[in-house]
């Protein structure tokens, strides 16, 4: 048992270092992120702005990668921030004197806001709006009068639109435009695929599978971005946002390529691939292909279509595509979203309730944790807290040290603003990792900014400093045990909805005719997005309790459900006749398979599913592990 936790803790020092690495594009990201902190500091300090930190943090929290998304959250959050400071202006003169009227105000408006973010595309934005409030309400018990109640009110506002000021004004000079980084994309998938084409091995395979998880939103939106705000030509426009679509139609038929294609025909399909990609990268346009290879096959056929649609798109076809809704689906239906809302502010309102009780404004940092450590699941939830514990401390550490040794001897607002852009720089590039250490980044920059920004200028208070961090930890424990107690969700749930979904995208795909190339490319980039969601929800498994855990078997199970639904997936997705009873079973499946995934039984371990099995073998092979 010892052997196998050092196993796990070396796994995991491994995957940390492998997660910090340099890739193209972050450092890129982080220095703009340290030095919009830099600029917000200097703000703060000559405007007498209160609290900076939290204002610090929500640039960690809004800035993207794209400079048109940073500015269109930014603007978003402005504007809400601005309706809702508006609307509690009009409730101070009802909830000054009041107590309980303060106190009902944060509970409906944390409430109502958090449910917006868990059900509806405000997302974070609705969270940081929740945020907002509850800190103003807890303000307010320390004001005695209108004037200063008012008065403070508009420096909340200030603490939280100034970075968004910044933000924006930042991003119109110095932020990366979405249609470079589009670019970036599209020649790295391009030279993905060539990469393969010219060594079908499975180290190319898993860089394409790699490509695949990525999925389509955010290029969707960059693609969207640069054709309604007319960042380019609209010729230029149109293309980008069909490459991005025939660049992932390439992948998928990139994968579902047959080892046995001959060398000749992978080269000359590699060779423009390549060409392609630099073109792309150059800011051109991909040339029209012109094959010299004859060789029936489906998937090359697939292929050579795709890189001839890349070079002269078509209009888009797809008629049936749905149209999008503010809301989700459930979001009327599905209580978990009523119940994440309800958990977060309770937690919220017992954080308050402990640091008034013990008259320990000092630790109001618990408050603030509690809206930004919340999540879906409890395994998600606690995985996040870990992160962010880490992070607190590590955070914690670099501010005492610069209390000790740097600040004592700053003189002024530029040295200052140069520790923060240092302490934000380390940060930004772990946030600008992926989701595994993300949230550790943003609560070192929290913690690290909690600690060296106190009042208008530098400070050496260490009282300050750890009361801020004894808040975190404290904001931290309440939303573990409230979160583990109450309504705990189990990850296992929303895996086996995702793959229900992926059941019945797969069902829909398979009865779209040959040449509905637009809708069967919807459909298996939803299927590949469920799956690539439901393989990182079962990886956060050893972060639940163990009362809400699968068995072993019932997990390695669900992998193998997942993973031959991605190769089913690619295999329908290659325009070839579908049997008629091949659509018929996945009809049922997609109906059937849902209740039998609730089962909990006992399999046996599951092998690694072949690579030149048929549809039908699939389906039979799938059709066994749902137990159908």
């Amino acid at each position: 048992m010892t052997t196998t936790a050092e196993s796990r803790f070396g796994g995991m020092i491994r995957q940390a270092k492998a997660d910090l690495v340099f890739f193209p594009g972050r450092f890129a990201m982080a220095w703009r992120v340290a030095a919009l902190c830099a600029l917000m500091t200097l703000v703060a300090m000559v405007y007498g702005i209160p609290e900076s930190a939290i204002s610090c943090y929500l640039i960690l929290f809004v800035m993207k990668p794209d400079a048109v998304e940073s500015m269109v959250m930014a603007i978003a959050v402005t504007i809400l921030v601005t309706l809702v400071v508006g609307l509690v202006f009009l409730l101070i003169h009802f909830t000054l004197d009041a107590a309980p009227l303060r106190i009902a105000t944060l509970i409906i408006s944390s409430f109502l806001f958090l449910y917006l973010g868990s059900a509806s595309k405000l997302g974070p934005v609705a969270s940081i709006v929740a945020l907002v409030i509850a800190f103003v309400m807890t303000l307010l018990s320390d004001v005695p009068l209108g004037e200063v109640a008012t008065r403070g009110l508009l420096y909340a506002w200030l603490m939280a639109v100034s970075p968004m000021l910044l933000i924006i004004g930042f991003n119109l000079f110095l932020g990366r435009a979405p249609q470079r980084l589009l670019r970036v994309t599209l020649s790295e998938r391009l030279l993905v695929a060539a990469e393969a084409l010219r060594q079908l091995d499975a180290s190319n395979l898993s860089k394409i599978g790699e490509q695949l998880q990525e999925g389509q939103s955010e290029h969707r939106k960059r693609a969207l971005f640069v054709r309604i705000f007319h960042l380019r030509p609209v010729a230029e426009a149109k293309w980008l946002e069909s490459a991005v679509q025939s660049s992932y139609r390439l992948l998928l038929a990139v994968s579902a390529l047959p080892s046995t294609t001959p060398e000749k025909v992978r080269l000359e399909l590699a060779a423009y691939c390549t060409e392609a990609a630099r073109l792309v990268a150059a800011g051109q346009l991909a040339a029209e292909p012109h094959f010299t290879f004859r060789y029936e096959s489906d998937v090359v056929e697939e292929i050579r279509n795709t890189l001839v649609a890349l070079a002269c798109p078509d209009p888009d076809q797809d008629p049936e595509r749905p149209k999008t809704s503010f809301f989700a689906a459930d979001a009327f239906t599905n209580p978990v979203h009523q119940r994440f809302a309800l958990k977060t502010t309770i937690a919220a309102l017992c954080c308050y309730l402990i640091y008034t009780a013990l008259d320990w404004q000092g630790i109001h940092t618990a408050l603030i944790t509690c809206y930004v450590a919340a999540l879906g699941t409890t395994g998600e939830t606690v995985h996040k807290l870990v992160l962010r514990i880490v992070g607190c401390l590590l955070g914690a550490l670099m501010g005492v040290l610069a209390i000790v040794f740097i600040i004592p001897h700053i003189a002024g607002i530029g040295e200052l603003m140069a520790l923060v852009f240092g302490g934000a720089l380390v940060a930004a590039w772990v946030s600008c990792g992926n989701e595994r250490i993300s949230y550790a980044g943003v609560q070192v920059g929290l913690a690290f900014l909690l600690t060296v920004l106190q009042g208008f200028g530098p400070s050496t208070d260490m009282n300050v400093a750890s009361d801020r961090v004894i808040g975190i930890l404290l904001g931290n424990l309440v939303v573990y045990l409230i979160f583990t107690r109450l309504w705990p969700v189990a990850i296992v749930q929303s895996v086996r909805m995702r793959i229900g979904t992926a059941l019945t995208g797969l069902a829909n795909l398979a009865a779209l005719s040959l040449g509905a190339r637009s809708a069967a490319l919807r459909e298996a980039t939803a299927i590949e997005a469920e799956i690539t969601l439901a393989r990182q929800e079962l990886a956060l498994v050893p972060f639940e309790p163990a009362q809400l855990r699968p068995s072993a078997d019932e997990r390695a199970r669900l992998k193998a459900i997942l993973e031959d639904v991605e190769k089913l997936c690619i295999s329908l997705f290659i325009p070839t006749e579908k049997l008629a009873s091949d659509v018929e079973k996945l009809r049922r499946l997609s109906i059937e398979g849902g209740s039998s995934l609730v089962s909990d039984g006992q399999y046996p371990e599951q092998e690694s599913s072949p690579d030149d099995l048929t549809v039908q073998q699939r389906i039979k092979r799938l059709e066994a592990l749902l137990g159908t």
